[in-house]
């Protein structure tokens, strides 16, 4: 009987047969797909427990080919806002991402900038070390083993300034308020301008930062056929930061990719970067003054708490739900960039105990119904509708659906509010703060919300007043404005 047992030698050459192929399989995947490349080169960093970083991969995989569309405009975006916790690999991804789109494409032309020279220098040496590195094990895979033709020119290869072979410049890495004479990007990267949160409560090193970079920065541009692509990654800090400007004028340019440490419906983001345990003990010690809190806020939840010129201070919170009947308050949204607002409460005492929040920018067609739904499930019993630029129709189609769903608890009054809206916040906001509760973690469970309205500063532009609005229709409604209109 013939033996078909494979000697050890066999077995041997087969498994590295077998590891061959596969490794070919993976470098020839990485050389189009940006995600395969940062595990292939970075195996022990890029690990499958860290699901945020495949989706980081894939955004600004989709960006650099154009296939982030913006729905509004059809258009692809031509502008990435990257924000994420520190130590979450941003940065590493930014460096890996700029190799690789040089693999894809030797005539790319990236300039980086940073806060300050020294850590511009730091991200254009990883980049042109990483596209040099050398072998330090047989099976270890760098970068010229995915992209072999694309190597450092020898005669130009300074840290902060270099080219490929066959091209006259690729990459340049300049601190805030460094030249950039002579040089145009393909790409321009924003990685941190903004150096602390000290640096982002300066009115005058912000003005400073937005004069160079809408001016001398902006100004490089060389790509032909269209824009220069660009990423903006950075911790938001306030409505005074560049990155908050650049989207309030450019809203339509700007695709967001933001991600928090911990989210009430998924989580922490990632085990190994922080436990659940470790988060609460943080918060905890960093909630304590105001600084800390920007700090907190910012950098693990890219929200803004302006310090200086909030209105609405000192807000209180509740730990248990008094025995009341379910009022709603709702305000629809008069412009295309308003928040149709939804409050569901109970009132008890002079107190507003705050149940339920819906908030959001959708299109009427989709929130209608979501509006139905949110009455229904909070078993309202009162329902009061902002009648102004079209809310009277808004709330009859909500009515409607809502008994379509088999509601007929919610009794519904349609009102027109006639007086000036930033006289009616100011007026009430101490109202407001002492008598609007919100249950303990409502940063967590509507963060849209809680920004909006922790960071209102009065007359201040670019900012949305739809939650601050509701909250003082909330606290001038009286007994008898509920009579219903049914």
């Amino acid at each position: 009987m013939e033996n078909n047992i494979l000697t050890k030698k066999e077995q041997y050459q087969l498994l590295k047969k077998l590891a061959y192929l596969t490794t070919l399989k993976s470098i020839i995947n990485a050389k189009k797909d940006f995600y395969t490349f940062c595990q292939l080169t970075s195996p022990a960093y890029y690990t499958k427990d860290k699901q945020y970083l495949k989706d980081l991969c894939q955004v600004l995989q989709s960006f650099y080919q154009n296939n982030l569309i913006n729905s509004k405009t059809d258009k692809a975006y031509t502008g990435l806002m990257i924000r994420m916790p520190p130590q979450t690999g941003k940065s590493r991804t930014l460096v890996n991402f700029c190799k690789w789109v040089l693999g894809q494409n030797q005539s790319e032309r990236i300039i980086t900038a940073s806060y300050n020279d020294d850590t511009a220098t730091t991200f254009a040496r990883y980049t042109r070390d990483g596209i040099r590195e050398h072998k330090n094990l047989p099976e270890q895979i760098v970068y010229n083993d995915i992209f072999p033709k694309v190597h450092i020119k020898s005669d130009n290869a300074s840290i902060q300034n270099w080219a490929l072979d066959g091209q006259h410049f690729n990459y340049l890495g300049v601190g805030v308020g460094g030249g950039v004479t002579g040089k145009g990007a393909t790409i321009r990267i924003i990685d941190d301008l903004v150096k602390d949160a000290e640096s982002a409560l300066s009115k005058n090193n912000q003005d400073k930062i937005w004069l160079w970079l809408t001016g001398t920065f902006s100004s490089r541009n060389s790509a032909e056929g269209g824009e220069v692509k660009e990423i903006f990654c950075a911790t938001l800090w306030t409505k005074g930061d560049p990155q908050y400007k650049l989207l309030q004028e450019e809203r339509d340019k700007w695709y967001v990719y933001q991600v928090e440490m911990y989210n009430e419906n998924t989580g922490m983001l990632c085990d190994s970067v922080m436990s659940y345990e470790s988060y609460i003990s943080l918060k905890n010690r960093m909630l304590k003054n105001e600084l800390s809190k920007l700090v907190f806020w910012a950098n693990y939840h890219s929200r803004i708490v302006d310090i200086e010129g909030a209105l609405y201070k000192g807000l209180k919170t509740y730990k248990e739900l008094p025995n009341s009947q379910i009022k709603c308050y709702i305000d629809t949204a008069d412009q295309g960039n308003d928040y149709l607002c939804a409050v569901a409460y109970k009132e008890v005492n002079q107190l507003r105990y705050i149940v339920d929040i819906y908030y959001t920018q959708d299109n009427a067609d989709i929130t209608e119904l979501k509006v139905a739904k949110f009455l229904k499930d909070n078993d309202v019993n009162l329902c009061r509708v902002e009648s102004n630029a079209g809310g009277m129709a808004y709330g009859k189609n909500v009515k409607r659906i809502t008994q379509d769903i088999g509601n007929y608890k919610t009794i519904f009054k349609y009102f027109h509010q006639h007086k000036n809206k930033e006289a009616r916040i100011l007026s009430n906001s101490s109202t407001v703060v002492n008598t609007v509760l919100f249950p303990e973690n409502w940063d967590i469970k509507w963060p849209q919300f809680y920004d909006d309205v922790t960071s209102f500063v009065p007359g201040a532009k670019g900012q949305h007043d739809d939650a601050p609005d509701v909250l003082t229709g909330i606290v001038e409604s009286k007994s008898n404005d509920w009579v219903s209109s049914y």
